[in-house]
């Protein structure tokens, strides 16, 4: 019986290969560009037409190629970048494979001229379908030319699936654009069409590479990032205010090569975490430097992908040294800053104190007391509370404070031992981060008015600047690092109910429940099955709403089942929809006392500059604007 193995010819392995190589034109430019770089050119011009299909032409003024290298260069398997295994471990250059060449000149019309320093005269070659048609002696300067027409002209099955020339244009920018910011001690130079798209200086500057490539927008917006250790990082990244859609505008270098990584992608997302709004990704230009032996390029065919011998040592360095970066800079917004997402965000909330007395280390029974006390401010009545407080010692302490739906009409606070005590000046804000180290210099703020009953106008009592504060999305982020910290110490405060709220739940629900109570118990909930498919609620976290309580108890439940995927993210999330929920209100009438209060408290975060949700808690009203406004300046 006749074998059905067969032996395949040199031209069908070739297309093969080139298959692999070689996916669109784009494709093409990345391999040659890369290999006038490790010629050490400091010069490269790219030209495209009708997309790259029909004509691409690289020309560098790098090393060129010997008379002796040019025969062999289009083979399978030549490299000029490695010896033997031993070199994979220790590579330095960004072609190693030695299947470029061969894998281009397989699947189109290819002219080569090229000349090194020290020969004569340069070389001619023309390779067509991977065999050399001719080879001539030219006059040129030094360096390579390669000239590739019709690309995929004998594979058209290939041919066929490439897209419009539009859209081959897009993938071939997207490619050098990431090769010019890598190397901006080369001057790139980019045609498309006859049209020339860009340039940059070659002068070695990576800001200067970024305004050619992208404009003056971005500079502005840019922060240096630099970190020298074991690891080495340099370059930018974007304040809070300019973020994109997606994740085009990240770039990250290691080694030199441009690549695609999920946990560089997690620490930058990480590190912005509560900086900028949901669905939203922060612009970075990031070179990071490894020892070649702690790495694995050699994964992915085009080599975008890289493997780290140790994922978590490069997450906690690279999102330690962004959120240092981050808050050692002013990220205030200003009224001139034009940003890329204005999603709006107007969720309904509940509220709490701004000048609570309650400290972390204390655990809160509650009961409600039937009497009523005034506000003075407006005609209307709120129930009083009496919460009981026990420190670490165990000494008793009793508040009598309003109910929380009204928590911000606050009456001077009593504070109970034996005997009541009056106190007759406001309670002081608390510490809501416990750090030595405050990383931003956050104004100190004179308040003068309100506007909407949302938006504090306040002036920097230094330097008479102007600002503007929404109150919600200040109040939010104190109240998400006020319950983020009690979380982290695991000092979760509860509030005792002296009448249990019951709910009625489905089969399904009290599944879920009785398989979480111990997360719902380090959530602040205490719960007591009530038969008859009902549970009551004993202990509610202490900073909750009673109003819309059972809805956001509920809401918790439906979304518990992720804590066992990422109980990190899901922790985050609770956080900040109990901040959200018990933060001021837009609308909300506040007294200048407690406004005074959320600036002091402010001015004790980590980060004061955004909500929980990235959106901005102060925008700077600039001199420059109003008098743009008022046609003193143009």
């Amino acid at each position: 019986m006749k074998g059905i193995i067969n032996f395949l010819d040199e031209t069908t392995i070739n297309k093969i290969a080139a298959g692999e190589v070689i996916e669109r034109p784009a494709s093409v430019i990345k391999e040659l560009v890369e290999n006038s770089i490790d010629a050490k050119s400091d010069s490269i011009v790219i030209e495209i037409k009708n997309g790259g299909k029909q004509y691409i032409r690289i020309t560098d003024n790098g090393n060129g190629i010997s008379t002796d290298d040019l025969d062999i260069a289009f083979l399978r398997h030549t490299t000029s970048k490695i010896i033997n295994s031993d070199d994979l471990s220790n590579i330095h250059t960004l072609g190693f494979r030695g299947e470029a060449l061969s894998s281009i000149t397989a699947v189109s019309q290819v002219e080569v001229i090229t000349k090194t320093l020290e020969a004569n005269y340069g070389m001619q070659l023309n390779v067509t379908g991977g065999k050399i048609i001719d080879k001539t002696d030219v006059g040129c300067p030094k360096g390579t030319t390669f000239i590739v027409r019709n690309l995929f002209f004998n594979v058209p099955v290939r041919k066929k699936f490439l897209k419009s020339d539009t859209t081959e244009s897009s993938y071939v920018s997207e490619i050098i654009f990431k090769l010019a910011l890598s190397y901006p001690r080369i001057s790139f130079k980019y045609i498309r069409d006859g049209k020339l798209i860009f340039k940059t200086s070659g002068k070695g500057d990576l800001l200067s590479c970024i305004y050619s490539l992208y404009g003056k927008s971005y500079i502005q917006s840019l922060i240096n990032v630099a970190y020298n250790d074991d690891i080495k990082i340099h370059g930018y990244i974007s304040k809070p205010e300019l973020s994109r859609g997606n994740r085009k505008h990240q770039f990250f270098y290691v080694n030199g090569r441009c690549i695609q990584s999920d946990i560089l992608s997690k620490a930058v997302q990480d590190a912005y975490k509560t900086l900028i709004t949901i669905n939203n990704f922060p612009i970075v230009f990031l070179f990071i430097e490894v020892e070649p032996s702690s790495i694995d390029v050699n994964i992915h065919p085009s080599k975008s992908e890289i493997r780290f011998d140790d994922d978590n040592h490069i997450y906690n360095i690279l999102k330690k040294v962004i959120k240092d970066t981050l808050f050692k800079k002013d990220l205030i917004h200003t009224n001139e800053t034009k940003t890329t997402s204005d999603k709006k965000y107007d969720k309904k909330i509940e509220y709490l104190d701004l000048i609570s007395n309650i400290k972390p280390n204390n655990y809160i029974k509650s009961s409600f007391k039937k009497d009523y006390v005034k506000d003075n401010s407006k005609e209307s009545k709120y129930k009083s509370e009496q919460i009981t407080i026990y420190n670490q010692d165990n000494n008793k302490l009793t508040s009598k404070v309003n109910n929380p739906v009204s928590y911000i009409k606050k009456e001077p606070m009593i504070i109970e031992k034996e005997t009541q005590i009056q106190i007759d000046k406001p309670i002081e804000p608390d510490t809501v981060i416990e750090s030595e180290d405050t990383k931003h210099n956050f104004p100190e703020l004179r308040y003068i008015c309100t506007l909407f009953s949302t938006y504090i106008i306040a002036a920097d009592k230094i330097t008479e600047e102007l600002y503007m504060i929404d109150q919600h999305a200040a109040h939010e982020r104190v109240m998400y690092e006020k319950i983020y910290n009690q979380h982290e110490k695991n000092e979760i405060l509860k509030q005792e109910l002296i009448t249990p709220i019951t709910i009625d739940m489905t089969n399904h629900e009290l599944l879920t429940i009785n398989e979480n109570k111990s997360i719902l118990d380090k959530l602040g909930f205490e719960i007591e099955d009530f038969g008859n498919n009902s549970i009551l609620l004993r202990s509610v976290p202490a900073l909750l709403n009673i109003k819309g309580l059972k809805k956001f108890f509920i809401e918790i439940l439906d979304h518990l089942k992720d804590i066992s995927k990422k109980p990190q993210d899901y922790r985050l999330k609770y956080i900040m929809k109990l901040a959200c929920t018990t933060a001021v209100k837009g609308g909300d009438n506040l007294k200048e006392i407690e406004i005074e209060s959320l600036f002091k408290q402010l001015q004790m975060l980590e980060n004061p500059y955004t909500c929980p949700h990235g959106r901005p808690t102060i925008v700077k009203l600039s001199k420059h604007e109003l008098e743009k406004k008022f046609k003193r300046i143009q």
